[in-house]
């Protein structure tokens, strides 16, 4: 599936992607809830410990380099991202930042669904409360130019990443060569080693996204398989610790999804000057910036309450029918019970308006 622009939102039917709605939204930051200041006020807090009084408190996301993620950044090199409310944690790939998440350095993360399951599954408490992306054909497998078709991977080198995007992505590539893991040599691999990997030629064909993606193609590789033959099935969201989205951490995390949004609104609007400024933190050229882009879906603030919203929000729909063919895949020992997997509280509410 490709669009006819980078930056043209679109969403179809299916599960997931809903009809857009057809206007531009002005979006505002929502203002940090005010400290106690007088000190009168200082006083009576202190006085009266058990009835609620705190300070806000700061959150820490990890986050690494992907197309989808990058309003988020873009918005903290703009100054619109005061680190001291949301700080972001950048790491080389999403096993890097589900073992922050783990190892308790930070309080969320950005992840694909299926890894978001997969942590919850190994006994992190987690919570979506935004949609950055869907993948409609974002995530590839690319493959040496001697290599013509998707069966012709039958006993070559796949490197991919172990984590449950790329188990996911893996699987699916497979059944839909009539192959299994037996039939081919697996190569693990973090996203940062994908280039030298290719490059020092250990292997034949690799899972991976942009924007290694884009420079691979540059060097001749074909694709055989993305997501946009699974559809709905990659979908990259904020994901926090539950027992973070509370009162005192409700600040931040409305402060973070703001600042994504109006990064967001701001790429649409001016998508040249966005990818110039997008360009070195993707390490791709300006021109290929856009490109990057290609395949991917961008809910903005409306839709993100379509997808999260309501008494049965429809990411919970593909989450199901996700947890599902995990499951089936051995990616999961049981499916998800899906329990407080969606929160849509904190996002903007001010913004649906036009």
């Amino acid at each position: 599936m490709r669009y006819t622009s980078a930056w043209n939102i679109v969403f179809s039917r299916e599960i997931l992607l809903s009809a857009i709605f057809d206007r531009q939204i002005e979006h505002e930051m929502i203002s940090r809830r005010q400290f106690i200041a007088t000190l009168g006020g200082l006083t009576l807090a202190q006085a009266l410990p058990g009835c609620g009084w705190s300070t806000d408190k700061p959150i820490t996301i990890a986050a690494h380099i992907w197309p989808g993620y990058e309003p988020m950044f873009l918005a903290r090199s703009q100054g619109w991202l005061d680190e001291k409310q949301a700080h972001l944690l950048e790491t080389k790939s999403a096993t890097e930042s589900l073992q922050a998440l783990t190892d308790g350095k930070v309080d969320g993360a950005a992840l694909t669904l299926d890894e978001t399951l997969g942590a919850r599954a190994a006994g992190l408490s987690l919570s979506v409360v935004m949609v950055f992306d869907i993948s409609a054909g974002a995530d590839m497998l690319l493959a040496r130019p001697n290599i013509k078709k998707l069966a012709d991977i039958r006993g070559q080198r796949i490197g991919y990443e172990q984590g449950a995007e790329g188990e996911l992505m893996l699987d699916q590539a497979l059944l839909a060569a009539g192959l299994t893991k037996q039939d081919i040599r697996l190569v693990p691999l973090n996203t940062d080693k994908y280039l030298d990997a290719w490059n020092r030629n250990q292997v034949d064909a690799v899972i991976t996204y942009e924007p290694v993606a884009s420079q691979l193609l540059a060097q001749g590789a074909l694709m055989l398989f993305n997501s946009a033959q699974i559809p709905n099935m990659i979908v990259d969201v904020l994901a926090i610790r539950s027992d973070v989205l509370d009162r005192s951490h409700a600040s931040a995390i409305r402060h973070l999804m703001s600042a994504h949004f109006r990064s967001l609104n701001q790429v649409k609007r001016n998508p040249h000057d966005a990818a110039y400024r997008m360009a070195a933190h993707l390490g791709l050229p300006a021109t290929g910036v856009l490109n990057a882009f290609k395949g991917l879906v961008l809910p903005d603030v409306a839709n993100n309450h379509r997808l999260l919203g309501g008494a049965s929000p429809e990411l919970l729909v593909s989450a199901r029918k996700l947890s599902a063919i995990m499951t089936r895949s051995g990616l999961l020992k049981q499916e998800d019970t899906l329990a407080l997997l969606i929160n849509s509280d904190f996002l903007p509410v001010d913004s649906l308006v036009n």
